[in-house]
């Protein structure tokens, strides 16, 4: 392959990424689809119906990904999830810290990208302030805390860094077949759960779990298919064109806000490199705001009170931290991580819930005592 042609791909697979964008935005402005949504709902209200949403997407990407990687299209172990250090304190801190986070600011990045496109100006306060967070925990004063304190503190997994080849290991099977196992286990536990509700066996929320679930899947098929080359016209190697990694990537949104950020403060001198993940973004919002514009339900609103603005902009920064110490945020790792059943995905969504519970419960008593 040559340079022109590399660089062709790289624009498709951009344009792919804003194109998946576009249809991921419509989705959840559509379906009201939130991680944090879930989150309360359950913890507030003890309804589940949207927790189970995001159980069918998660068990359509994990069923997804396994058959895709059992027909030899792709392997996990080509994503950034396939990290061969496990730094758990990072990952629960970080999932801890952004869990409060979303809480704090309403709503996870995508969800915020969501409310910008359909007029709310509050989001775009959030995740200016998230991206300021992100970006100085990937490169100023907090990364320095990642670096020396976090990143360090590791645990061996003898195994691999995913469920599916400690399954491998423990009943003698290649590690292929460990995976696909986990990934069928998993993902028939999880559909039998979600279709226990008879609300969820309604189209709506089918539509909406099955869509967003489409859209994990053809991320990981535009970055581990369409993107990979196997070798590099100029360094020789293997590489996933237009990633920000150089590795298979899904849905994520953290790093792809810090990138924009630095895109805009420094695009004249350092000339940044576009990513799948920066080309969901635009795609989101606008995907979003077509939704809002066809229903009528497109609108400007802004912050009424200086303690709401001061609780957002706190949450923002914490989410933006929080998503970069855990290695992905509430899609990046709550959807796109667990689906490849990576060990570090489970701790950090787990820590998220964690976080997003106590804070639920924190705002719940002060509510109580104020009345």
């Amino acid at each position: 392959m040559s340079m022109s042609e590399l660089e062709a791909l790289g624009r498709l697979v951009l344009g792919l990424a804003f194109a998946l964008g576009l249809a991921l935005g419509w989705l959840i402005q559509r379906s009201h689809f939130c991680t944090m949504g879930a989150v309360s709902d359950w913890v507030l209200m003890g309804d589940a119906q949207r927790l189970r949403q995001w159980a069918l997407v998660v068990a359509v990407g994990m069923l997804g990904l396994a058959a895709m990687t059992a027909l030899g299209w792709l392997s996990p172990l080509d994503s950034i999830y396939a990290a061969e250090r496990f730094p758990w304190l990072s990952y629960g801190l970080g999932g801890l810290v952004f869990g409060v986070g979303m809480v704090l600011s309403s709503g996870c990045p995508t969800k915020n990208l969501v409310r910008l496109g359909a007029g709310n100006l509050k989001a775009l306060v959030v995740l200016l302030f998230m991206a300021t967070g992100a970006l100085g925990a990937l490169r100023g004063a907090p990364a320095l805390l990642r670096g020396d304190w976090l990143d360090p503190v590791t645990a061996g997994v003898a195994t691999g860094p995913f469920v599916g080849q400690a399954l491998a290991s423990l009943l003698g099977l290649a590690p292929a077949q460990g995976l696909l196992l986990a990934a069928l286990l998993v993902g028939a536990l999880l559909l039998l759960w979600v279709l226990r509700d008879a609300r969820m066996r309604s189209a709506a929320p089918l539509f909406a779990g099955l869509g967003i679930g489409a859209v994990l899947l053809a991320a990981w098929a535009v970055t581990g298919v369409l993107g990979f080359v196997p070798e590099h016209p100029k360094t020789l190697e293997p590489v996933h064109v237009a990633t920000g990694s150089g590795r298979m990537e899904g849905l994520s949104f953290t790093a792809p806000l810090a990138q924009w950020l630095d895109w805009f403060a420094h695009a004249a001198d350092l000339r940044p490199r576009w990513t799948f993940g920066m080309a969901l973004v635009p795609g989101v919002v606008l995907g979003a705001a077509l939704s809002a514009w066809q229903r009528g339900e497109w609108r400007w609103e802004g912050f009424a009170r200086t303690d709401d603005l001061v609780r957002h902009l706190v949450g923002a920064l914490l989410m933006g931290m929080g998503g970069v110490y855990a290695m992905g945020c509430s899609f990046g790792q709550g959807i796109t991580g667990v689906s490849t059943l990576s060990w570090g995905s489970l701790l950090a969504v787990a820590a998220m819930v964690l976080g997003s519970w106590a804070t639920l419960r924190w705002q719940l008593w002060r509510a109580e005592r104020s009345v």
